[in-house]
């Protein structure tokens, strides 16, 4: 069952590697830093809808990395309202178009990949790949070994299958 959550993809080189919102480890930036150091993309765009103490996301998202030796040059913050994945790709759409990105990398936590890359191939019109960053709690073969791997299954089959019948 964990296996249809996941889709992590070999990096090639894009455009744009993409950092989607909603990591509170710092997981999904470094590995956006990694493989933006080993030179798979010229530039980190890092979502940021949600403020946390009057802090958005993608600036704290930032900060991490650059606290934990990535160098800033590398990431741009996009600020968007988004509340969704879905959200979250219809307003990368616009900026990935102004930047004339053909391919991009998507980061996200390994749980998330296989729904956020569903997603993102019907909203943007260039081709995705999918990169897993590890999540301290769910593996595809060991979900079910602690609560916090079952909730997460739980909650992205259920976003799944919403996604799935448009609700």
């Amino acid at each position: 069952m964990g296996e249809f959550l996941v889709r992590d993809q070999p990096p090639e080189k894009a455009g744009a590697i993409l950092v989607l919102g909603g990591d509170s480890s710092g997981a999904r930036i470094m590995t956006a830093c990694r493989l933006a150091d080993q030179g798979y993309a010229p530039v980190v765009l890092v979502t940021g809808a949600a403020k946390f103490y009057g802090v958005n996301e993608a600036d704290a998202a930032i900060a991490y990395a650059s606290k934990n030796g990535c160098p800033t040059r590398l990431f741009r913050p996009v600020y968007m309202e988004a509340l969704s994945t879905a959200e979250e790709a219809s307003a990368y759409w616009p900026e990935l178009q102004r930047l004339g990105v053909q391919s991009v990398l998507i980061v996200t936590s390994n749980f998330h990949t296989a729904r956020a890359g569903r997603i993102f191939q019907r909203k943007v019109a260039i081709p995705v790949r999918m990169i897993a960053a590890p999540d301290k709690y769910f593996s595809a073969d060991g979900w079910w070994t602690n609560r916090e791997g079952q909730k997460i299954a739980f909650n992205e089959y259920c976003k799944a299958l919403a996604a799935a019948t448009g609700i």
